[in-house]
């Protein structure tokens, strides 16, 4: 019994101060940060919690003294009391002055969100029910001049081997440099499903006849782990996410490889 309850302190000891770019067991955490943008939103709910712990302790606080001094074992009668036109005041400006401080960084994120740098590469993504498809649109195969492209089907749990991460392994996972600037191209074949990788910070809809744009700066290398986020039917939770990011050097030898297959 003694050995359970330490497994269960330190799994969420380690679940608490220990992240990662895939999904753990008893985890609290958001997911390391790869991009800027994901650093940027880790940054902003932190400064938000701060703010809405200090706004819970003077809230139940209060709460507390008018319990306790309007409490009707104590007070028989109620004294009559007036406007007091300073706290009025007071407790319009007070949350007035928290909001400024809020929009400032919140329109600093939203402003990068949406900032198109001229990339260096172009990745477009079609969802399908229920797969993703890739297409490298700068690089062209030598032989038929067409663009790199592959499917990425989920492995099932029968062909996981040992390490690997289940619903979230696929067959064809998709590599892309480190520290280059990627527009990503998003649109769906049939219904709406939706590109999220937590530790990119980054969930686009992909929408049937329309193109999303949106971009990508991935500052380290690593493996990351996403799924579709939109319910787009039976097998929603089956058409995962994996993103390998690697140095230029190696995203350039892997293009050429398959650029002479």
């Amino acid at each position: 019994m003694l050995s359970l309850i330490q497994k269960f302190f330190f799994i969420s000891f380690q679940s608490f101060f220990i992240f990662c770019d895939a999904p753990t067991s008893w985890q609290f955490g958001l997911q390391d940060p790869a991009t800027p943008v994901a650093e940027g939103i880790i940054f902003f709910h932190n400064y938000l919690m701060c703010y809405i712990v200090l706004i819970c302790i003077l809230v139940f606080y209060l709460l507390g003294i008018i319990i306790n001094f309007f409490n009707e074992l104590k007070t028989k009668t109620v004294s009559n009391f007036a406007h007091l036109s300073v706290l009025e005041i007071v407790w319009t400006i007070f949350p007035a002055v928290i909001l400024v401080l809020l929009a400032v960084p919140s329109f600093a994120l939203l402003y990068s969100l949406d900032e198109l740098v001229d990339p260096d590469i172009t990745l477009k993504v079609v969802g399908h029910q229920w797969y993703w498809s890739y297409e490298y649109s700068d690089f062209l195969s030598l032989d038929n001049k067409e663009s790199i492209n592959f499917d990425s089907y989920m492995v099932s749990t029968n062909d996981l081997v040992l390490g690997g991460f289940r619903l979230l392994e696929v067959d064809n996972r998709v590599i892309l440099p480190i520290q280059t600037h990627i527009r990503l191209l998003v649109t769906s074949a049939d219904v709406i499903h939706s590109w999220a990788i937590p530790s990119f910070g980054i969930k686009v809809d992909a929408c049937p006849g329309r193109l999303s744009q949106a971009s990508l700066f991935i500052k380290r290398e690593g493996l990351y782990f996403g799924q579709c986020s939109e319910i787009c039917g039976i097998n929603h939770a089956f058409m995962p996410i994996a993103v390998k990011s690697v140095k230029p050097d190696i995203f350039l030898s892997w293009v050429s490889k398959n650029n002479s297959n």
